[in-house]
């Protein structure tokens, strides 16, 4: 079996190894092989934490190092304008295998303490020049709307109270003869910024704290405040409240403050404050241009680690996947090597060699580690092959489950099948042109495409493009056979159908006895009772397709049970499975392939309804109707299926857990006991084992815990898979019907669309019918590709997926597998 050549139609055999890895050399061999990426190592140290490991000092500096390069990476992208990145393939290499490795990382290590040191010392200038020019800002702001409002106050002092005796007088008195224009005098006030959202409760709080002996004036600045660290927008107002008395300008002073307020000493001296915009406008200007230099100094070094940044994430990424499976390592003192297991693709061995030798090579030194297989009765991982064109299909069948190991591979045959029943519910060249139009430009420009972000949806649209190619293929090919292009038909050949004319309203069509070579017959477009033959059509095509998509699901058990060397379960499950599928839906499949065969126009008899004869073929096996014979001797071999059909029931009951008892009865009379109850006789092939270093892996095959079942869990297993089995080939043979389903839902919606967007505006002879035709096109052009292609595609996928996943994985497929996951570069280096 070893020398098989591998192929897709089961999963490759897998080989554990052990390798014997010298601690100079395990570095390297470890980024060999996860270069390779075909070695899923096993963990030796299950029971040790993961902080009490070898290798947990290094793993904490690359953690470090990580970290410093995602600070770096969140400082580009938080940068307004677009910082350059290097892409990684057009990165220069950091070498980090060989003698020099060390040395390499530890030269890393320093550049990225360096630079962070660096980026964050500018950030922390930056910010500090931010907020002490926002400070200028917004006291040259106050400077300037202070100037403002004193200059608007000078030809109105006769608003201001006269009184200086009674402090408890209000500031504004409404009686006119108090009010005095010659007096001069000085209030005291306090001026700054304020969120403009505030204003209004910063006033109402201010109104009853003072009871009223307040005048505040405030005004807008127009240009919002950006913080520099997070980006965010803020609005303020500027304020000036003139009030009388120490003590309440202290209150005014708390409030503004509690409330976020930032205040501004400004003097009540007119030249004063002249001088004071004078310098605040100077300062400003000078933390303006230093800001400038700062933010041109912080850029150049952010496009600098934007050279380096994919390389570096690259290396970090690398050496912590290193680290961590050299963690799953044994060390071994007496040996001073590490120790290590991992499952392989059999095939690959000679190539592991290879790279462990070249590994030996690049590190400099003599001693290569050491691989030999180790025999053992553990279920390896699930591994199947695959290439951009099949990766896709076996991504579908894996989302089901993953398969046994070396069971069969439904993936193989979902290259064919689900295309194909994806077209009989799509069938349409127009539409399926489309949609293989745009798989094909995803696949011709794949390199391009590939290396951009495309999103969630488009990525899975792009990951699935020879899945779509397939599926435009196939509708092309089946809208051949419906003679369905945008609702309209072709006439490759003469119709078989001739319409004379006639003054009547309507007109029979006349059979000229010509058979249309390929596909429906154009004769039936546009005919009134289209819908009555494509109805009886596509519904039994339906069924014989669904059949037929069920008996090859179940022929796929047999592989299986002659791998597994499980005869009993062909004798017990198969036979009797296949014998009650074909006796009921096989009979029914063929007898509507033998009523398509036979021309009922030559023949007396009228053409008998299928479903009426297969509901009496249950109601009255021996008595069969004149309206529902089909065929001679119907009334013999109808009763002989269905007895077949009622024999099979029991036959899945009964008959494998019957073997099952046998078995055990025949076991227990020669007196065998259970695992673990008598004493351990090893042969001398696994003690001799156990001294080449092969005890770990006997030790754990000694104490994996074999699957054991007694006899009731069989019978019960038995009565529910056969009770499965019989009703579901009913439903499912009913759930091919939504292949009708679809299929006339889609025509249906193709020619209303048509109808009721084209077809008015069709041969235009004017202007004006010439623009509502562009008009018309564009609209139905549209939707036709969002409509009638992707949503009705996407509905058609998801059928065609369910009808994959439970009506023909439920007749063979076993599961219980765990996914085949080696250590591997490749697709994390694919995603950067």
């Amino acid at each position: 079996m070893a020398d098989e050549y591998p192929n897709p139609f089961r999963s490759e055999q897998m080989s554990l190894v052990q390798l014997f890895v010298p601690t100079e050399v395990a570095h390297d061999t470890v980024a060999e092989l996860g270069e390779l990426g075909n070695v899923q190592f096993k963990d030796l140290n299950p029971s040790v934490n993961p902080f009490q490991r070898s290798f947990v000092g290094e793993i904490r500096r690359i953690d470090e190092m990580a970290r410093r390069v995602r600070f770096f990476a969140s400082q580009i992208e938080k940068e307004k304008d677009v910082v350059p990145i290097r892409p990684l393939y057009d990165s220069a290499p950091l070498i980090t295998v060989g003698p020099r490795a060390a040395q390499t990382i530890d030269e890393l290590d320093v550049t990225l303490a360096e630079h962070e040191s660096r980026l964050m010392k500018m950030n922390d200038s930056y910010q500090t020049l931010s907020e002490r020019a926002k400070e200028l800002v917004e006291a040259w702001h106050v400077l300037r709307e202070t100037a403002v409002f004193f200059d608007r106050a000078q030809g109105q002092q006769s608003n201001i109270r006269s009184s200086f005796d009674e402090s408890s007088a209000p500031l504004l008195q409404h009686d006119e003869a108090q009010y005095s224009t010659n007096i001069q005098f000085d209030l005291e006030f306090v001026t700054g910024t304020i969120e403009r959202s505030r204003i209004p409760i910063f006033e109402r709080v201010l109104w009853r704290v003072l009871r009223g002996n307040l005048y505040m004036n405030h005004t807008d600045i127009v240009e919002p405040f950006v913080n520099p660290a997070t980006g965010e927008e803020t609005r303020k107002n500027v304020f000036i409240i003139f009030a009388h008395g120490d003590a309440l300008l202290a209150k005014i002073r708390k409030v503004a403050e509690s409330m976020g307020a930032t205040l501004y000493p400004i003097d009540s001296n007119a030249d004063k404050r002249s001088d004071s915009l004078r310098e605040v406008t100077i300062r400003l200007e000078d933390i303006q241009n230093v800001l400038y230099n700062t933010g041109l100094n912080r850029r150049a070094e952010l496009v600098k680690l934007g050279e380096n940044l994919r390389s570096w994430q690259d290396v970090v990424r690398k050496e912590k996947m290193i680290y961590e499976t050299l963690n799953l390592f044994n060390y071994d003192v007496r040996r001073k090597t590490l120790i290590a297991e991992a499952w392989v693709p059999t095939r690959d061995i000679t190539n592991i060699q290879i790279a462990l030798r070249h590994a030996t090579e690049e590190s400099g030194t003599n001693v290569p580690p050491i691989l030999h297989e180790l025999r053992t009765h553990k279920t390896p991982p699930t591994f199947i092959r695959t290439n951009k064109f099949t990766v896709g299909f076996q991504t579908i069948m894996d989302s089901y489950g993953t398969a046994k190991y070396q069971e069969t591979n439904p993936g193989l045959f979902a290259i064919t099948t689900f295309p194909f029943l994806f077209a009989v519910m799509f069938g349409d060249i127009g539409h399926g042109f489309i949609i293989f139009c745009g798989a094909l430009y995803m696949i011709l420009a794949e390199r391009k495409l590939a290396r951009l972000d495309l999103g969630e949806i488009m990525g899975q649209f792009f990951f699935g493009r020879y899945i779509i190619l397939l599926m435009g293929l196939f509708s092309m090919y089946t809208g051949l056979m419906y003679n369905d292009i945008f609702s309209r038909s072709l006439h490759f050949w003469h119709s078989g159908w001739l319409f004379p004319e006639s003054n009547s309203t309507s007109l029979t069509g006349v059979n000229t006895g010509h058979v249309y070579p390929f596909g429906l017959d154009p004769g039936w477009h546009g005919a009134d009772n289209i819908l009555v033959f494509t109805n009886s059509y596509k519904m039994k095509l339906s069924i014989v397709l669904g059949v037929t998509h069920m008996t090859f699901a179940l022929c796929l058990q047999l592989p299986n049970h002659i791998k597994f060397k499980r005869p009993v379960d062909i004798y017990a499950n198969f036979i009797p499975q296949m014998i009650f599928l074909q006796s009921i839906f096989g009979y029914l499949a063929i007898c509507i392939l033998y009523k398509w065969s036979i021309d009922w126009s030559k023949t007396t008899a009228e053409p008998p309804s299928l479903l009426n004869m297969l509901i009496a073929m249950f109601l009255t096996p021996t008595t069969i109707k004149p309206e529902l014979r089909l065929y001679p001797g119907q009334g013999i071999v109808q009763p002989i299926l269905l007895l077949l059909a009622v024999v099979c029931v029991p036959w899945l009951l009964i008959t494998k857990p019957y073997i099952a008892w046998k078995e055990m009865k025949r076991i227990h009379h020669q007196g065998y006991s259970g695992l673990g109850e008598g004493p351990r006789d090893d042969p001398d092939d696994v003690l001799e084992a156990e001294e080449e270093g092969d005890g770990r892996a006997i030790v754990e095959d000694a104490s994996e815990e074999h699957e054991q079942h007694d006899f009731g869990e069989v019978v019960i297993h038995q009565v529910i898979h056969t009770i499965e089995f019989c009703l579901g080939c009913i439903s499912h043979t009913a759930s091919y019907l939504r292949l009708w389903a679809l299929s006339l839902a889609h025509a249906q919606l193709s020619e209303v669309l048509w109808t009721m967007t084209l077809e008015p505006v069709l041969g235009p002879t004017s202007l004006f019918g010439w623009v509502a035709l562009i008009l018309m096109g564009m609209f139905w052009f549209s939707a036709t590709v969002f409509v009638l292609c992707i949503m009705e595609g996407l509905s058609a996928f998801l059928h065609a997926l369910r009808l994959h996943w439970v009506e023909a994985n439920s007749k063979h497929f076993e599961g219980g597998g765990h996914v085949f996951t080696p250590l591997t570069f490749a697709d994390e280096s694919a995603k950067e």
